[in-house]
């Protein structure tokens, strides 16, 4: 894969197969001397090694506070390493970043647990003072399953006492209609693995996790998703967001260009629409 003049565009592989057919992340890095913005707080909010997350707040007033949470179809291969360069420029942009790392399909992940991470994870913000302004979710591929469903967890039984919940929700190319993406094998049979077997083996998981049959949320939700994504059809965000709106939701639907990791290549034109978005929040 050939990155853009002037970057270096790292993709790794799991699985025999290429990081881009696991609907994942690029990330762009400069040199030695690229300036340093500053340094995250790590965070855990449980015992396993993968609950954590990282805190970075800006120099100045903060616009408020961004949850980014990485994609990478909810496998262990895949770490909070791809968020973190987003988190680095919205920081730089003036927001609160909070990366989260969450057990992972392979490390004691799956339905529930993952869910519980990212619901542990969204609630440090309670504790630090960070829970009055804006919050956004924000997730890219089977992160933005996980941020869409974090705006809706409340209303589910085993997460009724969730302390914070988003205002706004940005998904990109996310995985939103999990029945649609276990029928038509997205990231070759992530999904079933995910929420451990078929709708027809596991409805409950479905009917936690599911983001289409969870809509709508109370937050207003964006979906950015490019035309040509090879790796998660737009059809995903299509069908998020007919269902959010016939259901009375708040939903929009922004075409971007590019591929599936454009957008979480920060010098991107799909990353700046999604800057676009947080900045008219």
């Amino acid at each position: 894969m050939t990155g853009r003049p002037g970057r270096r565009v790292v993709v790794t592989a799991a699985l025999g197969v290429p990081f881009l057919a696991t609907g994942c992340s690029t990330s762009t890095t400069g040199g030695d001397d690229a300036p340093q913005g500053p340094a995250p707080e790590r965070i855990a909010y449980g015992p396993h090694e993968a609950q954590y997350a990282e805190l970075t707040r800006p120099t100045g007033a903060s616009r408020g506070v961004v949850v980014v949470l990485h994609g990478g179809f909810w496998l262990a291969e895949y770490d909070v390493s791809l968020a973190r360069p987003l988190a680095a420029d919205l920081v730089r942009r003036g927001w609160t970043a909070l990366a989260v790392e969450y057990r992972r399909v392979g490390d004691g992940g799956g339905v529930p647990a993952t869910l519980d991470d990212v619901s542990a994870a969204l609630d440090l913000l309670a504790g630090r003072g960070l829970a009055d302004g804006p919050v956004v979710t924000l997730g890219h591929s089977a992160g933005g399953q996980l941020a869409v469903w974090a705006a809706a967890r409340q209303r589910l039984e085993r997460w009724r006492d969730a302390q914070v919940v988003p205002t706004h929700v940005v998904s990109q190319a996310g995985v939103l209609d999990l029945r649609t993406a276990a029928d038509e094998d997205l990231g070759g049979g992530a999904v079933p693995g995910f929420l451990g077997g078929t709708p027809q083996e596991r409805p409950e998981a479905y009917a936690w996790a599911d983001p289409v049959a969870l809509a709508p949320v109370e937050a207003p939700v964006w979906c950015v998703h490019g035309p040509d994504d090879g790796t998660v059809p737009i059809a995903q965000s299509q069908a998020y967001v007919r269902a959010a709106l016939a259901a009375g939701g708040a939903a929009t639907l922004i075409e971007v260009p590019g591929d599936h990791l454009d957008q979480v290549d920060t010098g991107s034109d799909a990353w700046a629409r999604t800057v676009a978005v947080l900045d008219g929040l």
